[in-house]
């Protein structure tokens, strides 16, 4: 089996997501009961603004189009939670957190395209959408158990933030059950993202 950084594993599978980007560091894990679900456990620790959310995340898979040559997903991912403030007027706030999004992607063999987007909701501590899309090609086509390499575009789009939108090229590899990305943003921010599944 590859690893891809889907939301939803095969029943019965396990999956460790560690995502560090220019707004947050997260790691997520979570155990799929079924092919069309996962439950587990998101932390996040937002650094614009200095706060972090403990949250129990469950994805859905909505639709699912299986080719001959590509596939292509529809998710509905949202969590529950709680969020805790280190930020000026909020330093020690608690508030109830969560958040809710849509992430679709379509890939064949040689392209990859993904949208993502997300409204997050802690009180006082926060309140912001934040929107996301790639593209991506294969310098070559691997066979089962190779490693494969995608380069990528990443486009973030954040309407409440200074820097509204934000462009990063990555790189993204993966053998068997790992898969990791690479990248610097054109704000000079470090993309870096590990998935595992077992």
């Amino acid at each position: 089996m590859q690893a891809k950084a889907r939301p939803v594993s095969y029943q019965g599978g396990w999956t460790a997501m560690f995502m560090n980007d220019a707004d947050k560091h997260s790691a997520h894990i979570h155990y799929s009961p079924t092919v069309n679900t996962s439950l587990g456990y998101k932390l996040e620790y937002w650094r614009d603004g200095d706060f972090t959310v403990n949250a129990i995340q469950m994805n859905n898979l909505l639709k699912r189009w299986n080719k001959k040559g590509s596939q292509a997903n529809i998710y509905l991912k949202s969590g529950l939670g709680v969020a805790y403030s280190d930020a000026g007027d909020f330093d020690g706030e608690t508030d109830p957190a969560g958040f809710v999004g849509l992430a679709a992607d379509w890939e064949n063999r040689r392209f990859f395209v993904s949208y993502e987007n997300r409204y997050t909701e802690a009180g006082d501590i926060a309140d912001f959408y934040t929107q996301s899309a790639r593209v991506g090609i294969t310098p070559y086509i691997g066979e089962f158990g190779d490693l494969h390499t995608w380069i990528m575009l990443q486009a973030d789009h954040k309407p409440e933030s200074d820097n509204t939108l934000t462009f990063t090229p990555l790189i993204r590899m993966f053998k068997g059950v790992h898969l990791g990305e690479a990248g610097i943003s054109d704000e000079g921010d470090i993309l870096f993202n590990y998935v595992i599944r077992y």
